[in-house]
């Protein structure tokens, strides 16, 4: 597989040299700074190429994008939308004009992935990220306020999340909000409760079938786009793969999948397998997911959770989770040797390791959450062995 790593951009406290030394070439990267809805120029585009390609030696290139925002407008099918989706195609058009062909997105509402802790405490000092249900359960029904939410917990979880609510500072508070806000990398709105609120409100009546259909109609207008352009779409799933605050999840699963890869069946409109989103679902069995829908993945995120009965979870060692990310990552060079064979020019899969713990050095560097450079580093490291020991015995190339 085409080892890549995720940069933010010229402000990510990891710079491309030091990405080289992980033994990775290929870069994910986005453009931050461009508004959602906004047209991506030729220029701004050449730009980040430019940047990533400055030092020939490092032998960088922009394999992925991560993400193409799609507007919140387009989710909620508000308004008139026909010059978001023309300024969309234009932005895929000057992507492809470049030669950056494979492109991430998500189709969550409101929020990215969501944690209630950025800096869990490991035996040693490490730090990872977690989801405490308990945590999210005090800020949805005491902080949030939101009408029903109590309705959605266990009975020991909300007894546990009020307790919470009582014994916390508004400080502690303030920074539970934060961190909630903390999966929204890019050109964003970061909420407050009231601007939240008033998100959720928007939503009032989005059912999932609703969703559903707002995200065919997505496809509709842009896969047809992709296919003229030999461009390759990937959704990434939900993180978590449940219900946030009322909001539908539309990717949580395989079923879920298949409703999206049927929507428009195109081999232009495939899948993000990520590891990690869909392996907090305790009802999700990730290598089934992926020998499933092996023929449509064009980008794999690899990382490990260790689930928790009451859902909660938290961020694991790359080899060490709920997932046998032996049998994934099997399951992804046979897939890749099936295209390799059949002279698909696209045949290696790119794949990233994601979310990393915080070690060493990395701890208090201001890295963007889940993405220091050290703990993503062992999980590379971890991943490219498991990827040479499964390739070598069958004589698969690795790259």
């Amino acid at each position: 597989m085409e080892e890549t790593w995720r940069w933010f951009g010229p402000n990510d406290a990891v710079g491309l040299s030091q990405i080289r030394q992980t033994g990775a070439r290929g870069i994910v990267t986005s453009l931050h700074d461009i508004p959602y809805g906004e047209v991506w120029s030729i220029a701004a585009i050449e730009e980040r190429k430019a940047l990533i390609a400055a030092d020939p030696s490092l032998g960088l290139r922009w394999s992925v994008v991560e993400s193409l925002p799609i507007h919140e407008r387009i989710k909620l099918n508000e308004g008139d939308l026909a010059p978001l989706f023309e300024n969309y195609r234009a932005s895929m058009r000057n992507l492809a004009a470049c030669g950056v062909k494979t492109i991430c997105y998500n189709f969550m509402p409101v929020l990215d992935w969501t944690r209630t802790e950025l800096a869990h405490p490991l035996p040693g000092g490490g730090r990872a990220l977690r989801f405490g249900i308990v945590e999210f359960a005090a800020f949805d029904c005491y902080m949030l306020e939101r009408p029903g939410a109590e309705a959605e917990f266990a009975p020991a979880t909300l007894e546990a999340a009020r307790h919470w609510a009582k014994a916390a500072s508004e400080s502690t508070k303030a920074q539970l909000l934060a961190t909630i806000m903390a999966g929204l990398p890019g050109a964003f709105d970061r909420y407050d409760i009231p601007g939240l609120r008033r998100m959720l409100d928007r939503y009032r009546g989005i059912t999932p079938a609703i969703l559903r259909e707002n995200l065919a109609r997505f496809l509709r207008e842009i896969i047809p786009t992709a296919e003229e352009l030999g461009m390759r779409f990937a959704i990434h799933p939900d993180d978590p793969p449940r219900s946030l605050m009322g909001l539908p999840r539309i990717v949580s699963g395989g079923d879920d999948i298949a409703f999206v890869l049927g929507a428009v069946d195109s081999i232009a409109n495939g899948l993000t397998l990520c590891s990690g989103s869909l392996g907090a679902g305790p009802h999700n069995d990730v290598p089934a997911i992926a020998k499933r829908f092996a023929s449509r993945i064009h980008f794999a995120h690899l990382r490990n959770v260790a689930k928790e009965p009451d859902g909660s979870f938290m961020e694991a060692d790359h080899l060490d989770g709920d997932t046998d990310m032996v049998a994934l990552v099997s399951v992804l060079l046979e897939e890749q040797e099936r295209r390799r064979l059949a002279g698909d020019e696209n045949w290696r899969i790119p794949m990233r390791p994601d979310h990393g713990h915080e070690l060493l050095d990395d701890i208090g560097r201001p890295t963007h959450p889940g993405y220091p450079i050290i703990g993503r580093l062992k999980g590379l490291a971890e991943l490219r062995g498991v990827m040479r020991a499964v390739s070598s015995p069958k004589g698969w190339p690795l790259s």
